[in-house]
């Protein structure tokens, strides 16, 4: 781990927060629940816990794995619904498969990221391929449920495949971390990802002892989930470690380090970074449906009892 790397960070464009910006002090740091997701695929759930203002526009993210499965074993989820917000799955190692009832979806594998903007609705499911079920093999990855305003809940579903090759890759000045943008933007260096609601979404590789500050949006929230190792956040350097989550306070530039020794399993401090603007709209959000009030989410529920978004397919490739 991870897929998306290079082996010389100096060759890279290079980020830096400016001296005067003022540093996000670490408000909270939660510890993930694991659980079981589908068909029974192991999840840590990264926001258990933590108040939604400070997640706001982020609803839920679920770390799924890092497992490696005996051949036979890989699982996914059976079709399930979903109406008013995008989900990102980002696929660090592994194999998965994805299609909904709008004919949408796709392979992806290896640093790829799939991004579905559920809006009125449609029907889902993920699978590993044939392939992985019948060899076992590494399965890790992350899902992120972000809302979408009252103005967008409605509109029409759609996908993006985002391939490994296609992230913006930056460094910091010394080469220590190596940064992944997946989605928005970082000191004007644009992510790939297209979001309706603003947010910017980087996965981190810091080596061990190595220390970075990145600028970072006073308008947005800011929080960090650690994938892979031990490290701290914030000029305070609070502990973090596998299966954390750190909530950063307002301010204009955040700080992640890497403990000098690290885990046996992972030679690095491997943590995704996450902001956004919040939405400040009331949120109903029940099962697989997000919505702004309970009246909306009754309506959801009828709609996909009465077939209204979309049936399964006779033949779903899965």
């Amino acid at each position: 781990m991870p897929a998306v790397t290079v082996d010389n960070p100096l060759t890279l464009p290079k980020v830096a927060a400016s001296g005067d910006a003022v540093a996000r002090p670490v408000l909270a740091v939660t510890t993930a629940p694991s659980g079981f997701e589908g068909e029974g695929f192991p999840v840590r759930r990264a926001f258990a816990g933590i108040d939604y203002q400070h997640l706001d526009p982020f609803i839920m993210m679920d770390q799924m794995g890092e497992v490696e499965y005996a051949a036979g074993e890989p699982k996914g989820t059976p079709w399930h619904p979903h109406r008013g917000f995008e989900t990102v799955t980002y696929l660090i190692d592994g194999s998965f498969i994805h299609q909904d009832s709008n004919g949408g979806g796709g392979t992806i594998e290896n640093g790829d990221t799939q991004w579905m903007t559920a809006g009125s609705g449609l029907l889902h499911i993920e699978a590993p391929p044939e392939s992985l079920v019948m060899s076992g093999g590494l399965f890790h990855g992350l899902q992120l449920w972000v809302n979408l305003p009252k103005a967008d809940k409605m509109m029409n579903p759609r996908y993006q495949d985002i391939r490994g090759g296609e992230v913006q890759l930056l460094a910091s000045p010394d080469g220590g971390t190596l940064l992944r943008v997946i989605a928005g933007e970082l000191d004007g260096h644009q992510g790939p990802g297209i979001t309706h609601t603003p947010i910017t979404m980087i996965h981190a590789t810091v080596r061990p002892g190595a220390e970075v500050t990145l600028p970072w949006r006073e308008d947005f929230n800011g929080l960090a989930y650690v994938l892979a190792g031990r490290g701290s956040v914030g000029a305070e350097r609070r502990p973090v470690h596998l299966g954390q989550t750190a909530v950063f306070g307002s301010g204009g530039s955040l700080t992640v380090r890497a403990d000098e020794r690290q885990d046996g399993n992972t030679p690095d401090l491997e943590i995704v970074l996450l902001g956004g603007r919040p939405i400040r709209e009331p949120m109903a959000h029940y099962g697989p449906f997000v919505m702004n009030s309970q009246a909306e989410l009754k309506q959801a529920f009828e709609d996909f009892q009465a077939g209204r978004l979309g049936t399964i397919p006779a033949v779903h490739g899965m």
